[in-house]
């Protein structure tokens, strides 16, 4: 029998049942993919990140309930977390080793968490926009629509409308292997999103780090400024902060501990 340490963590949140949550499963090696995908379905959250140590930095890869996806901020910040202050402490910086995201880090930044990320710069997308509208739920037509990492993204005139877009996830699935994100302008934040990816495995994500590589680079185009603060406005929603820095992007948040324990297979 194998015993797996066990960690669920509430990503980009700064009260527990908030933000994005993941799990967080510590290796002594790789399993099958097949087992791994059956470990994260058995937790049951938007993603599940799998580490295996090595000299001077863990591999990592990251899982949904149905698939290996190819990046993932929440469960990183998550596995940054478990890294800094369970494991290691009073380590400043976690390295990781990705199999399609290069080398990712996670370090200390003032009493929150700063990932270190590639950034996604997007393009216009010329296509038919009708499909795209019905099936993200949006009342108005978007103000332009982008193209970044296998992700459709709407921009929509104003936070009203994102926070009442009803997508339809029967179409959104018909895009794969594309995901749609619609954003806008904040109120309090400079920017706000959501983001659907239901091929994947995942509805409606909670808080979306991979997605904020794409949107951070826009917004600070049209923005003029380099540092920005962003909600998601999901169900249980999130804010982090972005930076850009030449083609990566920093993002910030908070991670708190839910649960912690062991899981035998």
């Amino acid at each position: 029998m194998l015993r797996i340490p066990l960690f669920h963590v509430d990503a980009f949140a700064d009260r527990p049942l908030t933000g994005n949550p993941a799990a967080v499963c510590l290796l002594d090696s790789w399993l099958d993919d097949e087992s791994l995908r059956k470990v994260a379905a058995e937790n049951n959250l938007p993603a599940t990140a799998f580490l295996v140590p090595g000299d001077d930095a863990y591999q990592l890869r990251w899982f949904t309930t149905s698939c290996e996806i190819r990046l993932c901020g929440h469960a990183t910040l998550a596995a940054g977390f478990v890294v800094l202050k369970m494991l290691q402490p009073p380590r400043e910086v976690a390295r990781f080793e990705t199999k399609q995201g290069g080398i990712l880090e996670v370090r200390s930044a003032e009493g929150a968490l700063q990932m270190d990320f590639p950034a996604f710069f997007s393009r216009n997308w010329s296509g038919n926009p009708d499909q795209l509208i019905r099936a993200a739920g949006v009342q108005s037509t978007p103000v332009e629509i982008l193209e970044a990492n296998q992700t459709w993204i709407a921009v929509l005139e104003n936070n009203e409308v994102v926070a009442t877009a009803d997508p339809n996830f029967e179409l959104l699935k018909k895009m794969h292997p594309y995901a749609v994100a619609i954003t806008a302008p904040g109120k309090s934040e400079d920017f706000v999103s959501r983001y659907f990816a239901p091929s994947y495995g995942i509805s409606e994500d909670y808080v979306t780090g991979s997605l904020h590589c794409a949107l951070a680079p826009y917004w600070a185009r049209h923005l003029g400024r380099n540092h920005l603060t962003a909600r998601q406005l999901s169900s249980r929603g999130g804010v982090l902060t972005c930076e850009m820095a030449g083609d990566r992007v920093r993002l910030t948040g908070n991670a708190i501990l839910t649960m912690q324990g062991t899981l035998q297979i």
